[in-house]
């Protein structure tokens, strides 16, 4: 979506003085939470193959965890989730059969549904994540989570 947006890197390394506050604001907000958070040495990485599984998990009950796990790898342990045996091994730990993950999320089928998938989310408005959709309304940031889950509310 950056690419599409008319950039070639993360605003938060085309803005530095915006980078160096949101860094500082992720931060705030790790620890707030009681996060573990590391900011990465490499930003963005590329995560088209941690999408593809977890696409390739859309029916399992295991994918909240693999997110999170890919996440932590990333943001706290500052992994590099473009590796295969990085992704390989959060599979392993959650006692998933990496292998097969691996060809499912290799394969057409799951290739074609991310496209799809990304296509809706780009006609729907979405430049960023996290973003939420509440009553056709679109929020963007963990901050405005708080404001979708009113709007669903009322």
């Amino acid at each position: 979506m950056f690419v599409e947006q008319g950039w070639r890197d993360s605003p938060f390394n085309l803005y530095p003085a915006k980078g160096a506050y949101m860094w500082r604001d992720v931060e705030r907000l790790c620890q707030r939470k009681g996060i573990a958070w590391r900011r990465p040495s490499v930003f963005p990485r590329n995560g088209l193959l941690a999408s593809r599984i977890a696409t390739a998990l859309d029916e399992s009950e295991k994918l909240p965890a693999f997110v999170r796990s890919v996440y932590r790898a990333n943001f706290s342990f500052d992994l590099d989730i473009s590796n295969p045996s990085v992704l390989k091994e959060i599979l392993r730990s959650l006692s998933l059969d990496e292998e097969a993950i691996f060809n499912r999320a290799n394969g057409d089928p799951v290739k074609q549904l991310l496209r799809t998938r990304t296509d809706e989310a780009k006609s729907r408005g979405v430049f960023g994540a996290p973003s939420f959709f509440a009553k056709e309304g679109l929020f963007w940031g963990s901050d405005r989570l708080e404001q979708a889950l009113d709007t669903l509310r009322k």
